[in-house]
C-alpha cells in the first residue's frame, strides 16, 4: 500500500461549505478542552470528515500544522470508527500548546464519548 492509499482521499473528506453547514445544523456536538466534534449520522455506509481551525488559534502556519496533526490522528484511528457518519473536528484555542499525544488522547476521548468507536 502506497503513502497515497493511506492518506485521506477526496471521497473521505468534507470540502464544501454546504457540507460543513449541514453537519453543524443537523448534527450533534461533543466537546473537550482541545477539540469540538460534530457528528451527523447518515443512511449510506460512507464516513466523511472535515477539519476546521479558526484564525483565533493562530496564523496560517500554526493552523495548517494543527490541521495536519488532526488529519494524522484521524488517519491512524479511522479503522476504529463506525461508518455512516459525517464528522467535523474543530480545534479550540488551547490546542496550540498541546503535544501530539495530548491531541490524540483528546480526539480519541471525544470519539469514545460520542459512541462512534466500533
Amino acid at each position: 500500500m502506497s503513502v497515497q492509499d493511506e492518506s485521506l482521499s477526496k471521497i473521505e473528506r468534507l470540502t464544501k461549505n454546504y457540507q460543513f453547514k449541514k453537519v453543524y445544523n443537523r448534527g450533534k456536538s461533543k466537546a473537550n478542552k482541545l477539540v469540538v466534534l460534530y457528528i451527523l449520522k447518515k443512511k449510506d455506509n460512507q464516513r466523511r470528515v472535515g477539519f476546521s481551525v479558526s484564525k483565533k488559534v493562530g496564523k496560517a502556519v500554526v493552523r495548517n500544522k494543527l490541521k495536519r496533526v488532526l488529519k494524522e490522528v484521524y488517519r491512524r484511528n479511522k479503522y476504529k470508527l463506525i461508518c455512516g457518519v459525517d464528522l467535523v473536528i474543530i480545534a479550540r484555542r488551547r490546542i496550540r500548546h498541546a503535544s501530539y499525544d495530548e491531541i490524540e488522547t483528546a480526539v480519541l476521548d471525544i470519539f469514545k464519548r460520542s459512541k462512534i468507536i466500533k
